[in-house]
């Protein structure tokens, strides 16, 4: 009877945690939403643009950019090529050359190089860019915000929330048509020739639709790096001894929120 009575106290205690736990979970991602309407109407705002806040803006926008831009597109140059490499080939020994092209298209632009400029960006710049707002927050530089001031937002949040996404936009565009162009280099060479059928073949591929997804997935992607992790930090108790704990729960909120997308991307193209 006591141990019964124990095991049926012990189930209820774990049942207990469980709801804890998806209740806090469910609150975080909360939070996350509203700070990230309020960061979107900032960010629509015109005086978000002007005066000091311009220039710390475009500062966050170089120095998240501009030094790893080079290295990203020089490494996807790189496993693009060996990419080509092994579909081309694959698909030339099987009979299948006429597809090559739209297999690589489909392949690197569609699917592997938006999901790698946002995980590159996301530990280059916005895991980083997390680390120094749980500093801020502990020292209490966002305490204004509770009186409805909105300044440390626009000068310390919004800029690194919009570099980390145009870091991943610029990023993910620039290798895209790095990729297409070696595709139509290894294929058909220094010559015109191929530019026609070239072509239809990216028509074929990025039909009305599927632009539309590609296009929805590649900004969504931007949107998590940009704002997932800064937030949890921001939500997150200041306290030193928890900040690691802290930006660890937003890699994972952010793996998820990628994982979701891809597979929603995914869904779209293919079924």
């Amino acid at each position: 009877m006591i141990t019964t009575m124990t095991s049926h106290a012990s189930a209820w205690s774990v049942l207990a945690d469980m709801g804890r736990a998806a209740l806090q979970w469910f609150a975080g991602w909360r939070r996350i939403v509203m700070f990230s309407a309020r960061l979107l109407v900032l960010a629509l705002s015109p005086s978000t643009y002007r005066g000091p806040n311009r220039v710390i803006l475009s500062q966050h926008l170089v120095e998240d950019t501009a030094p790893i831009l080079l290295w990203f597109t020089l490494m996807t140059s790189i496993v693009s090529l060996v990419i080509i490499h092994i579909v081309v080939v694959t698909s030339v020994s099987y009979g299948l050359s006429r597809y090559a092209l739209e297999m690589v298209v489909r392949v690197l632009v569609l699917e592997l190089i938006p999901l790698t400029a946002a995980m590159f960006v996301a530990l280059r710049c916005a895991l980083p860019s997390a680390a120094e707002v749980a500093v801020l927050h502990a020292r209490g530089e966002f305490d204004a915000l509770s009186a409805g001031n909105a300044g440390p937002l626009r000068r310390e949040i919004l800029p690194r929330v919009l570099s980390g996404t145009f870091s991943v936009l610029l990023l993910a565009a620039v290798s895209s048509v790095v990729c297409a162009v070696l595709a139509y280099l290894w294929v058909h060479g220094p010559t015109l020739g191929g530019l026609a059928s070239y072509t239809r073949t990216f028509g074929r591929v990025f039909s009305p639709a599927l632009t539309l997804i590609f296009t929805l997935k590649t900004l969504g992607l931007a949107l998590a790096v940009g704002l997932i992790p800064i937030a949890s930090v921001f939500y997150d108790p200041a306290k030193p001894r928890l900040r690691t704990g802290s930006e660890l729960r937003g890699l994972v909120r952010l793996f998820f929120v990628i994982l979701l997308i891809e597979i929603g991307s995914l869904v779209g193209n293919y079924l």
